[in-house]
């Protein structure tokens, strides 16, 4: 089968222009099919990696004038430049370059050259244009962290890196699955601190690259839902502490903090949405006079296994029958029932949404599946075109591909809802790359992924 890029070019040289369907991609960065779109559709720039045909109704009134990008030259790791106009005031990642990071494109790069179909592996492709958050899981991790600020302070321009702080003592407290490397029993809080001064040690001889943390998947969740577990009450004080610090020494102007909030299935019940940010608003406050936080984020699962964050929820869209009765079924909802309540604690109201994973809904047996759910695809790329003001972003936080967790009872990291009818299975450990789960996501992509 011809390529993508070949087949373009022919049609191109017989006088015959392709257009992208209604929902089709029409541009972004390596982008090399059409970039018209069809009869009632607009090409609307959604970020330097993606732009969709948009039904022409729904198109926002300003667009940018040339929605496609330039492909970096070999061996660069960012992102073209954004021609988007800002969408709020103070919004971090507007005007940026999202830097991409290395590891994960390795990755997909090997994936695509193990896919047989060439239509899958085109479309595949695009996803190491993507940018990704790069998870420091461990302390050893933190000198990459400097490595990948180096390379974007050198490539110029108006650079950020994303990155998730994700090293607690009794880590993952209500699962066992990412269980961390330290333990509030052997020093782990004198440890966690470490790690969090050498973070800030690496942002602040970059003064001059823009970074977004997501601060703790699960670990204030936990706290609101979980203290049942005798894991988490012990590691409850440790807990707020140690994110207040967090908070306190990454004050840096460059930085811009977003501490997780699980999900819409998760805190978005009733029952735990007020006592969840008044939680926020408490460590916010133990961070000391002065400190700040750009907001939340939200997306993640209510069962973590190391890289486990992306849940399946929409952003905005029809409940899921397996989040009945929940009025809060969606991410959006989630983050305007919150969002008031925030504001009520002092607690600034700005959010990011993890959507890696949600292009496909109905496909959980239980709202709090979260284990390689059968039949899920990619959602959204990332893009400040968000529709909500109070959404600075969707982002990919989950780097798609890495497997939630593993499907072997005889474990020691084995979780049961890995084992799960909906749960994806033979499954690899936490954390590796999980190849057919991969061919999947980019399978059922929604928005799809051209080939």
């Amino acid at each position: 089968m011809l390529s993508l890029a070949i087949a373009t070019a022919l049609l191109t040289a017989l006088g015959v222009s392709a257009q992208s369907p209604i929902y089709g991609q029409c541009g972004g960065q390596g982008w090399s099919g059409a970039t018209t779109c069809a009869s009632g559709s607009t090409c609307v720039y959604s970020n330097p990696y993606y732009s969709q045909c948009l039904p022409s109704s729904n198109a926002p009134t300003s667009q940018p004038t040339n929605p496609t990008s330039t492909k970096p030259t070999s061996g660069s790791p960012t992102s073209a430049t954004p021609t988007a106009a800002p969408t709020a005031a103070g919004n971090p990642y507007v005007g940026y370059n999202t830097f991409l990071i290395p590891e994960y494109v390795q990755e997909v790069q090997a994936a695509v050259a193990n896919i047989t179909s060439s239509t899958t592996a085109a479309q595949a492709a695009q996803v190491e244009s993507i940018p990704v958050f790069f998870w420091m899981d461990v302390a050893a991790k933190v000198p990459t962290l400097g490595t990948y600020l180096a390379a974007a302070s050198a490539a110029g321009g108006k650079q950020l890196v994303q990155a998730v702080i994700y090293d607690l003592p009794d880590r993952d407290c209500a699962a066992e699955s990412s269980a961390g490397e330290f333990s509030l029993a052997n020093n782990g809080s004198a440890l966690y601190m470490q790690y969090i001064d050498n973070i800030a040690a690496q942002v602040e001889a970059y003064p001059n690259v823009r970074v977004v943390f997501v601060v703790e998947p699960d670990g204030l969740a936990n706290l609101v839902t979980n203290l049942s577990v005798q894991k988490c009450s012990e590691a409850q004080s440790a807990y707020i502490t140690l994110v207040s610090y967090a908070i306190s020494k990454l004050q840096q102007p460059n930085v811009f903090l977003y501490l997780d909030a699980g999900h819409s299935g998760w805190l978005g019940w009733p029952a735990n949405i007020t006592p969840a940010a008044q939680l926020f608003a408490q460590v916010l406050q133990g961070a000391g006079s002065g400190a700040t936080v750009r907001g939340l984020a939200t997306g993640w699962s209510n069962f973590f296994s190391k890289l486990d964050v992306s849940n399946y929820n929409l952003l905005r869209g029809a409940e899921d029958p397996a989040q009945a009765p929940n009025p809060n079924y969606d991410e959006e909802l989630y983050i305007n029932a919150l969002a008031p309540l925030l504001t009520q604690n002092n607690f600034p109201a700005h959010f990011i949404v993890d959507q890696s994973r949600s292009g496909v809904s109905g496909i959980r047996t239980a709202e709090g599946d979260w284990c390689n759910v059968k039949g899920a695809g990619l959602g959204p790329r990332p893009s400040t075109n968000t529709g909500n003001t109070l959404i600075d972003s969707i982002v990919w936080v989950k780097p798609p591909g890495e497997s939630d967790g593993t499907s072997n009872t005889s474990s020691p990291r084995y979780d049961t809802h890995c084992g799960q009818s909906d749960a994806t299975q033979p499954a690899p450990e936490a954390g590796t790359w999980f190849q057919s789960y991969f061919v999947t996501l980019v399978e059922n992509a929604n928005p799809p992924l051209s080939g």
